[in-house]
C-alpha cells in the first residue's frame, strides 16, 4: 500500500547488529525502500524483508553514488514508493551527512524524521575497555574527523593536541603520520594511542602503543580503514593492556636461592 512520501534517516550503530535501537528496528519494518551505506551490518536488512534494499555506500575513493545522486534517489523513491529509510552507520548526525539529506528532502516536499544511532566514536572504544572520560584522568573528549572535505587534516586536531582531553579521530588512518607529527610537536610523543579497526564486529582488530610507536604498530598489524584512533591516558584502560599487565603479575618470581645458584 502506498504511503505519503517520507524519509527517515536511521542510525544503524557501530557494526554489531545488536547495537541498534528498538525504534530503528521498528522503522526498518515500516520501510518501502532502504538506501543503505557500506558500514552498516547487512544482517539488519533481514528486519525489512518487505522493502527494496539499495546499496549506495561510499568508501574511500570508491563511491557507488555521489551525495547529490543519493539525495535525488531519496526524493525519487519517496515520491514513487512512500517511506524511504536512509540507513547509515553509527549516528547519522555525526559525520554522517544526515542533515544534508534531510534538508534536500524537505525542500522537495518530503516529510522527514530521524532515529539516532549509537555512535562508533563512543561504542568502539568502550567495546575494548577504553573509557573516554575517567575521574582524575580525562574530564572531556573531542571527536574529530581526520580528513576534511578538502582532503586535509582537520585543524581541530592541533587544538585538541594542546588539551588534556581524550581525542577520538574518525576517518584518520590516511592521516596517521600527520596526526603523529602534530602530537609530537606539542611534546606528547609518549601519550598512549589505540587504533581499533572494524570495531564491535567479528572482524575487529586493534593495536596499542604511544605516539612514538603507533605508526610502526599499525604497519606491523596491518591496521587500516575503517578504524578509530583514540589518543589519551585513558587508553591504558584497554582490555588488551590490562591482560598484559595481569600476565606480567602472574609470572612467578624466582627464589633468591635459585638465582644465587644460577649465578
Amino acid at each position: 500500500m502506498y504511503n505519503s512520501p517520507k524519509l527517515t534517516v536511521v542510525g544503524a550503530g557501530p557494526g554489531d547488529p545488536e547495537l541498534i535501537t528498538v525504534k530503528a528496528l521498528n522503522t526498518l519494518k515500516s520501510a518501502s525502500v532502504i538506501l543503505y551505506d557500506a558500514l552498516i551490518n547487512r544482517d539488519l536488512l533481514e528486519y525489512a524483508p518487505q522493502a527494496e534494499h539499495i546499496f549506495v555506500g561510499k568508501r574511500k575513493d570508491k563511491h557507488r553514488f555521489s551525495q547529490d545522486e543519493i539525495n535525488e534517489l531519496i526524493v525519487k523513491y519517496a515520491l514513487e514508493r512512500g517511506h524511504v529509510v536512509r540507513l547509515k552507520g553509527g549516528d547519522p548526525f555525526i559525520f554522517g551527512r544526515g542533515s544534508e539529506e534531510i534538508s534536500y528532502a524537505r525542500k522537495n516536499g518530503v516529510e522527514t524524521a530521524v532515529v539516532s544511532g549509537i555512535t562508533s566514536s563512543i561504542a568502539v572504544p568502550a567495546n575494548v575497555g577504553i573509557p573516554l572520560t575517567q575521574r582524575g584522568t580525562s574530564e572531556s573528549f573531542w571527536v574529530i574527523t581526520g580528513t576534511t572535505s578538502q582532503k586535509n587534516l582537520s585543524n581541530d586536531v592541533r587544538l585538541a593536541a594542546q588539551s588534556t582531553a581524550t581525542v577520538v579521530i574518525l576517518m584518520g588512518m590516511g592521516k596517521l603520520p600527520e596526526i603523529v607529527e602534530v602530537f609530537k610537536g606539542f611534546g606528547k610523543q609518549d601519550i598512549p594511542v589505540g587504533i581499533i579497526q572494524n570495531g564491535t564486529t567479528v572482524n575487529e582488530r586493534s593495536g596499542f602503543g604511544t605516539i612514538n610507536s603507533i605508526e610502526k604498530i599499525a604497519s606491523e598489524k596491518k591496521l587500516g580503514a575503517p578504524a578509530i584512533i583514540v589518543i589519551g591516558e585513558v587508553v591504558k584502560e584497554a582490555n588488551a593492556l590490562q591482560e598484559v599487565f595481569q600476565n606480567v603479575q602472574r609470572i612467578p618470581k624466582r627464589s633468591k636461592f635459585i638465582n644465587a645458584g644460577a649465578a
